[in-house]
């Protein structure tokens, strides 16, 4: 009877927990969009996959682009479909992770039979990881890209309003010029 307790105790810890929690990829520094794809077929079931990536520099501007579903069956839906960007602090999917983005759920936001969701963050340099996760059907599967642009400085900004008076001022001028010569 022990035993038996103790074996569906344990079945039932691993129904509970999610069907994976390993790095499905590594995208690298500053993911483009050529560069920052992501894709993937979890089979039926629960799951949770994550994607890592590294943000060097100065602040970036991190963009989910896409994340979708396309189904051709009611059997392909992902129910549950969502993303996070966490900054990872220890190991990935550890629990001290910090959420900085989501859960974004999907919606059907490109088409009848297809769900998908996006997201923005500015994020400083560090370590990160994407979360998508959901209940799959039979042959579901996912994919979108992850981009990142550098954020302009205040200095930055403060030089393009300095040029943009300086072209209005010179147009100005120029037109009073013109108008005397008449």
């Amino acid at each position: 009877m022990r035993k038996l307790l103790l074996a569906g105790t344990a079945l039932l810890g691993l129904a509970a927990s999610p069907a994976s929690a390993a790095v499905i990829a590594n995208l690298g520094p500053n993911p483009t969009s050529a560069s920052g794809a992501f894709a993937n077929d979890p089979g039926a079931g629960l799951f949770a996959d994550q994607y890592q990536f590294q943000l060097v520099g100065s602040p970036q501007f991190l963009t989910i682009a896409s994340a979708t579903n396309n189904f051709a069956a009611p059997s392909d839906f992902i129910t549950a479909f969502r993303g996070s960007v966490f900054q990872q602090v220890g190991a990935v999917g550890g629990g001290d992770d910090i959420l900085v983005l989501g859960p974004d759920f999907a919606t059907n936001n490109c088409g009848l039979a297809c769900q998908g969701f996006g997201g923005s963050a500015t994020l400083n340099a560090g370590l990160y990881y994407l979360q998508i996760e959901g209940v799959a059907g039979g042959t579901a599967g996912y994919g979108g890209t992850l981009s990142v642009a550098a954020v302009p400085e205040p200095s930055t900004w403060a030089m393009m309003l300095l040029g943009f008076a300086g072209l209005g001022f010179m147009a100005y001028r120029r037109r009073n010029t013109a108008i005397r010569m008449v």
